[in-house]
């Protein structure tokens, strides 16, 4: 991880680095009991989907966040961990509120049009971007709504 980390320095000394964790960015706690020494600028990630993964993955993830563990959330989505399935809206909030209370940076999975609940987009919508609500899957019309609500207004 530090030779990579130092090519990226290399190329750019003062942006953040994203690191991720093992186990699908889960088991958070790892880097948090034994998190990079010497590098600055460092954000571990942690995914969840709301339709599989509970509270528990909450709970590690505000211990490491304790622990002084800088987090980004950069995979999450309202649906099952396999990308399929239904939307869990009251789940999704759960982690949504969880995330606001916190001040967590977060993305969504996944920005295609791939058959599967978690894409955003429907096979229709042009791939420049200026989606209309007709252009988005039921998830992308939820982020949609939620980055709206939760963005910091300029």
């Amino acid at each position: 991880m530090s030779k990579v980390i130092k090519v990226i320095r290399e190329n750019d000394p003062d942006n953040i680095i994203l690191v991720g964790c093992p186990h699908w960015d889960q088991d958070i706690h790892l880097p948090a009991a034994n998190p990079i020494k010497g590098c600055d600028n460092l954000m571990y990630t942690m995914h969840f989907y709301a339709g599989t993964h509970e509270k528990w993955l909450r709970d590690r993830t505000d211990e490491a966040i304790k622990s002084g563990l800088p987090v980004f959330v950069s995979e999450c989505a309202g649906m099952e961990a396999t990308g399929d399935g239904p939307l869990n809206y009251v789940a999704w909030q759960e982690y949504i509120d969880w995330m606001e209370a916190r001040k967590l940076s977060w993305i969504t999975w996944s920005v295609s049009d791939k058959e599967e609940s978690c894409s955003i987009l429907k096979k229709s919508a042009n791939s420049d971007g200026n989606w209309k609500e007709e252009d988005l899957k039921e998830s992308g019309i939820k982020v949609r709504e939620l980055l709206r609500k939760y963005a910091i207004k300029k």
